[in-house]
């Protein structure tokens, strides 16, 4: 059951960056939904293409396998409806948040993302049928059962629910009958960790995503009985995509009459043990993860690499500008560096990658997304440094070099930015490292670096601890040896 989100909120961030850029009024900024959309491109023919956004960490509907590949109830069940509809499928893997951004701002034609029926939602989107019917359950440590076995025995005891949820409204009617304190936080895996921690004594969230968990080695068992909660919809934007909705509804009723729909429930909803590694262990985690974790850490390193290639260009050229003696130049590098310094780094990746397409009338790349967004804000530092660095240059160098007879530029190039260089080099090895943290960042929009692999793997294990704790020590061998490479380049250039 997923909490209903503020939809305004997308428009207000792109109204107020196309401000500060000047490239659009605020009219202009509000009205951003007329641009051409994903829906435009696509008709009910045989064969079009349909972008479906969904959430990323909502096991067993939807989340990554050990390979890093997207699947899912939700994804299983919209492949088949296409196949047997006739039409393709491109997935956007964005966040159930980012999902419904993403549809309001008409970058997706739908999204499937174990999205709750519900009236308030009905005023915005247009829901299929039913293709599920949600439960909540209560849930306790393993071996705490026997404490906690039903709704009776929580009198006194912490529950924690997820915010805004249907198990918070139901946990909140029953509150009053057996007199347990409620807590809610934003994410399953922070209730089971809350839980196994100590810090609460039962969690309530939906049955098959908490079943799920327990096959996964959680260390979980339900307890009591299961609370019908709700249905599960696919969604579209109220008034668009008619005959999208009506195909999911033809297929989904033809995969019910031909038994695939419980074959795609029973793949995820069954207990059997399946043999191979056993997930239970830390060695398992290590081994079942670490191929998806190894691509995560790849794109990490990639996108790194690309931004601060271009980080360097561009903070060398506002860097430079910012010392002219030009006051328009400065001017300039002045505004950038403001811009991009004072504004938190996520605000412009949700901007380049949701803001932007609608400003521009087209999608844009997520690897684009990421890449200038790391750039933009390291280029920002990088200028700084740069300013910094020739500015610590003893002014009389410059002197001494004009007084034998060499012009400005000649002075500058041979005399002070050799100076300059090995005084910015270490702060440039230290801003490597900064952007390559910050590239996690990105995992909000749905780029597949190292923790978003990571959110993949425990959203369906809700093995936090222990998956973050692998995380951490390849992000430290990583930067270690990063570091040792660049201090390695530091010596041979400035020696």
């Amino acid at each position: 059951m997923r909490s209903i989100q503020n939809r305004p909120a997308l428009a207000v961030i792109v109204a107020l960056a196309a401000l500060v850029f000047g490239g659009a009024s605020l009219s202009g900024a509000t009205t951003l939904a007329s641009a051409p959309s994903a829906a435009a491109a696509t008709s009910p023919e045989s064969g079009q293409t349909y972008t479906i956004a969904t959430d990323t960490t909502f096991a067993p509907f939807e989340f990554r396998d050990a390979s890093g590949e997207l699947t899912g109830i939700d994804i299983d069940l919209m492949e088949a409806i296409a196949e047997d509809q006739g039409f393709e499928v491109e997935w956007r893997s964005l966040g159930f948040n980012a999902a419904l951004q993403a549809l309001s701002a008409d970058q997706a034609d739908g999204v499937i993302a174990g999205m709750s029926i519900t009236d308030e939602r009905k005023e915005v989107y247009d829901f299929s049928d039913p293709y599920f019917t949600g439960t909540v359950t209560l849930a306790v440590n393993e071996g705490d059962e026997g404490e906690i076995s039903d709704w009776a025995d929580l009198d006194g005891k912490r529950l924690v629910v997820k915010t805004g949820s249907l198990s918070e409204e139901v946990a909140r009617e029953r509150q009053e009958q057996y007199g347990y304190e409620i807590t809610a936080l934003d994410q399953t895996t922070t209730l089971v960790e809350s839980v196994k921690s100590g810090n609460a004594d039962a969690l309530m969230d939906d049955f098959p995503v908490i079943a799920y968990g327990i096959t996964q080695g959680s260390g979980l068992v339900t307890v009591g009985e299961q609370v019908e909660a709700g249905d599960y919809g696919f969604a579209v934007n109220k008034g668009q995509n008619a005959e999208l909705r009506q195909m999911f509804n033809d297929g989904l009723a033809e995969l019910r009459a031909s038994g695939e729909y419980d074959q795609i429930m029973d793949r995820y909803l069954a207990t059997e043990d399946e043999g191979g590694v056993d997930q239970s262990t830390f060695w398992g985690l290590l081994v079942t993860s670490f191929p998806a974790l190894m691509i995560g850490l790849r794109n990490t390193l990639l996108v790194t690499g690309i931004s601060f290639v271009l980080a360097m260009a561009l903070g060398l050229l506002f860097g430079f500008m910012k010392i002219s003696q030009n006051p328009v130049l400065r001017g300039i590098s002045t505004t950038f560096v403001a811009i991009f310094r004072g504004t938190p780094i996520l605000v412009w990746a949700f901007f380049f990658y949701f803001g932007l397409p609608q400003l521009i009338g087209t999608n844009v790349n997520i690897w684009v997304a990421g890449v200038m967004t790391l750039t933009f804000n390291g280029a920002a530092y990088i200028a700084e440094i740069v300013r910094g660095a020739v500015q610590s240059v003893d002014p009389g160098q410059m002197e001494a070099s004009r007084s034998l007879g060499l012009g400005y530029g000649k002075s500058m190039q041979r005399v002070v930015l050799p100076q300059a260089f090995k005084i910015m080099t270490p702060s440039l090895i230290n801003q490597l490292v900064i952007m390559l943290k910050d590239s996690s960042l990105l995992l909000a929009i749905g780029f597949a670096e190292l923790l978003y692999q990571a959110q993949q793997i425990y959203a369906a294990n809700f093995r936090v601890t222990e998956t973050l704790l692998i995380v951490a020590v390849i992000y430290f061998v990583a930067i270690t040896l990063l570091t040792q490479l660049a201090n390695y380049v530091d010596r041979k250039v400035n020696k």
